[in-house]
């Protein structure tokens, strides 16, 4: 069993990340959550923490082991509650989990499933179920990663959220462009700047 891996981020895309380690390349599923924090990360050495499985192939006839990475034990901890849920499993989850762990944790705490609907391949059914099997488990997972992911972002961010929306984005998509255009260059000062590298990651992707 893989837990954790050590190596050189070579490649990210928005569904997976490539890690050189020595004469070996990794390939590793990562969440879309956690894209914005490695963008910037990209050529550096870094650690994943993972989650080893075996994806079945061929209505289950065959196999492929896959791993998982995340940037913390707290991610894969909240990752593997999150696909104990009935019909939510590692392929759907990786999907769906597009926000900072901690914001879908505290979604799940506050019983909001508007917010939960918000999130690719979660409907309102889905969305009672999570709350359902997971209110009352969540609460560990938010507070110190809630805090560093407001601390994070700079205050004249929400104004470029709200251009791009006004612009054609959605809510969820225009906060993780902005998060990741940030997370690219935080030498940005106003919502200007931030929108128009949104959109050049955006035309990148």
């Amino acid at each position: 069993m893989i837990t954790r891996i050590r190596g050189e981020l070579v490649e990210l895309t928005e569904r997976s990340a490539l890690l050189l380690v020595e004469a070996i390349t990794y390939e590793l599923f990562v969440p879309a959550a956690n894209v914005a924090e490695l963008l910037s990360k990209i050529g550096q050495p870094i650690e994943f923490y993972t989650l080893h499985y075996f994806e079945g192939q061929s209505q289950g006839s065959s196999f492929l082991p896959r791993l998982i990475g995340f940037s913390s034990e707290r991610d894969r901890a909240f990752f593997e509650l999150f696909t104990t849920v009935k019909g939510i499993g590692n392929r759907k989850a990786l999907r769906a989990l597009v926000r900072p762990f901690a914001e879908t944790a505290t979604a799940i705490a506050n019983r909001d499933a508007t917010a939960l609907t918000e999130m690719p391949e979660i409907g309102t059914r889905s969305a009672e179920t999570i709350i359902a099997e997971l209110h009352g488990k969540v609460d560990i997972f938010i507070g110190e990663i809630a805090s560093t992911i407001e601390v994070s972002m700079p205050a004249f961010s929400d104004d470029a959220i709200t251009m791009l929306v006004q612009l054609g984005e959605t809510k969820r998509d225009a906060k993780q462009l902005v998060k990741l255009a940030f997370d690219a260059n935080p030498e940005i000062k106003t919502a200007d700047q931030l929108v128009q590298s949104s959109f050049q990651i955006k035309g990148n992707r």
